[in-house]
């Protein structure tokens, strides 16, 4: 087998190095929490929130309107027990009584309107709810796939870093390092020659270098300056 042989199946391999690497290193960029799982966390706990503090407006309306029927209650029992003969007294508890009648309608107007709320807000979390579950089970399944994609990548890149090496021993060691200064120039130092043309700079070669390419030592291409493989 020729050099420039040898060194195509070790590029060969090198490539796909690289390539399971970059999906590698993609595959962990995406583990972890995902926005869309943080989004809709804050949207739900938002969504509790405000819940919350209706239900709390709605308590305390309750307990102001509780409070203020029991006034009711005591100044109606006294306007119309009788007990009261002074006009002007009566006039005044009788005003007092239609002020506390219309507070204890507003306020409960007031509770309609919060409990309207807080239906339409506990509808709206139960909503938030499904939607986070659906996410977070769909965030799981990702991960999962991601983990298992990770270990087939790891074990693939196990395999051809062995086989990397395997290659390497085979080669000669100026070949190698020559590679190697290679490669760190065209980023591919080996360039494959299909129909007389060079694949690394699509360039068709003289005959006298093709000629030369066939033989054992290692011939670079006039114009890319990669070494030739003819395939």
């Amino acid at each position: 087998m020729s050099v420039a042989k040898q060194l195509y199946q070790l590029q060969e391999v090198e490539l796909k190095i690289e390539s399971n690497e970059r999906a590698l290193a993609q595959i962990a960029s995406q583990l972890g929490e995902s926005q869309a799982v943080t989004r809709a966390r804050t949207e739900l706990k938002l969504g509790q929130q405000h819940l919350e503090e209706l239900r709390r407006q709605q308590h305390s309306v309750e307990w102001e309107t509780e409070d203020l029927v029991n006034k009711l209650t005591t100044a109606e029992e006294k306007l119309y027990s009788g007990k009261i003969s002074n006009p002007k007294e009566l006039t005044n508890l009788q005003h007092d009584v239609n002020g506390l009648r219309v507070k204890r309608d507003q306020l409960e107007d007031k509770t309609l309107e919060i409990m309207d709320q807080v239906e339409l807000s506990m509808v709206s979390v139960a909503t938030l709810s499904n939607e986070l579950k659906t996410v977070e089970a769909e965030w799981h399944s990702r991960q999962q796939q991601l983990s298992t994609d990770m270990e087939q990548l790891k074990a693939t890149l196990s395999d051809l870093n062995h086989e990397q090496q395997l290659l390497s021993a085979k080669i000669d060691p100026q070949a190698i390092e020559f590679y190697h200064e290679l490669k760190k120039q065209k980023g591919q130092a080996v360039a494959k020659v299909k129909q007389g043309i060079c694949h690394g700079c699509r360039i068709s070669l003289p005959t006298s270098e093709l000629q030369r390419a066939r033989g054992s030592s290692l011939v670079q291409c006039s114009s890319c300056g990669r070494i030739l493989f003819l395939a």
